[in-house]
């Protein structure tokens, strides 16, 4: 049997929304699937892959996983970036999936086995208004989840990060030419948030975990004073409440609040959290598994983080697709400090590309037992979804200034 690389081909679909996706074979015709999303840069990643990258995985041996990641990352003298992780991740993620197929096994019992029965997740509520919001997080308990992130329009504004108004559902990536222009005014968000968080910690009782997500957007000082107002509704956390470029902004943050804090979804390897980690300025590092480089790097940035008592949360938005879903399921199953994993959850038709055999109940998410990561593409499928171009948001403050998305 030979497990060498035959091909390696890059698949651009968009389902819902867009996706890159690598599609790795071997000689003897087992498939492993990668995923390079990229959110608004796609072509990049798909370009990165498919010119630089899968030329070099030709002939190469898909059992040495680790040699191929530390080829991929040292062999380019221009390490890191989301781009570069992202590609690296989706080789590493279908490697893989090739190794749980061959061997017959799902990729978490390649990694130690399961330290955990299922997996905590959280979803998303929003509501323009307070009793929106309710409605939304009472329909979200609904379905199962403990935990939920809250979101809320603000006075003043007629666009709000997590938030469509009138809209049930939330994508952030708009289709067009260009990125929607949203205003920004952190006076007025820091006046209305903790007023809607303490209302909604009343509506929902002590036992529902709260979380909230500033996106980045508040300065140190700003996000220092939302953590110390936010205390008494005790979130299970406040996520992205300044930059992560800053590192040392958040040292000034955790001076004054003892709310615990969550970041890192931008972040692309153990590089970029280390310091965070081993300062304890946050409480919980929220990397995707492919844009940190796969499973084979993601696994480091987690075994750091316990070293510090810091608890791993993955990023799970529908930016990533269902194959860095599946992959970070298998990582977190065998992960002692994970704390919790996002499920924004997918439209319907995505599911007419990616064949899933993971799975959500009560709240829990667990990756399934099927060799491999447990996810299948469509070709056919995928191609009847052609590329769309979508850009994130911009966002502009008062007087026009761009500030942080």
């Amino acid at each position: 049997m030979s497990n060498r690389i035959r091909s390696a081909d890059v698949l651009v679909t968009s389902p819902g929304r867009n996706f890159v996706t690598l599609k790795v074979t071997t000689e003897d015709g087992v498939v492993g699937w990668g995923d390079a999303t990229v959110n608004g840069r796609e072509l990049a990643v798909a370009a990165y892959l498919r010119d630089h990258v899968a030329p070099l995985l030709v002939g190469r041996d898909a059992d040495r996983i680790e040699d191929c990641w530390q080829f991929l990352y040292r062999g380019a003298y221009w390490r890191r970036g989301p781009i570069t992780m992202a590609a690296i991740g989706a080789v590493d993620l279908a490697l893989w999936d090739i190794r749980g197929k061959v061997l017959d096994q799902p990729v978490h019992n390649l990694l130690g086995g399961a330290v955990r029965d299922g997996i905590l997740s959280y979803t998303h509520a929003s509501g323009w208004t307070l009793e929106e919001l309710k409605d939304s997080v009472d329909e979200v308990l609904s379905r199962g989840f403990r935990a939920v992130r809250a979101q809320s329009g603000v006075p003043g504004l007629d666009t709000v990060y997590g938030i469509h108004r009138g809209q049930k559902s939330y994508e952030p990536a708009g289709r067009g030419s260009s990125p929607v222009e949203e205003m920004w005014d952190a006076r007025a968000y820091l006046r209305h948030a903790p007023r809607v968080l303490s209302a909604l910690r009343e509506h929902v009782g002590e036992e529902i975990e709260l979380l909230h997500d500033a996106h980045h957007r508040l300065r140190p000082i700003e996000a220092a004073q939302l953590g110390k107002d936010l205390e008494p509704v005790r979130l299970f956390w406040l996520e992205d409440v300044t930059t992560g470029e800053n590192q040392e902004a958040l040292r000034l943050v955790r001076q004054h609040t003892t709310t615990p804090l969550a970041l890192g979804e931008v972040f692309n390897t153990i590089w970029d959290c280390k310091d965070l980690i081993t300062s304890q300025s946050i409480d919980f590092i929220r990397t995707s598994v492919m844009h940190a480089g796969g499973i084979s790097h993601a696994r480091r940035i987690n075994d750091l983080a316990a070293l510090w008592q810091v608890q791993v949360a993955p990023h799970g938005p529908s930016d990533i697709s269902p194959i860095t879903m599946a992959a970070s399921l298998h990582l977190d199953l065998v992960t002692p400090n994970l704390g919790i994993h996002e499920h924004m959850g997918y439209p319907d038709v995505t599911s007419e590309v990616f064949r899933t055999t993971y799975s959500l109940a009560d709240g829990m998410l667990h990756p399934g037992e099927a060799p491999g990561l447990g996810v299948e593409v469509d070709e056919e499928a995928a191609a009847r979804f052609p590329y769309s171009q979508a850009y994130l948001p911009v966002a502009r403050r008062r007087d026009g200034t761009l500030t942080d998305w």
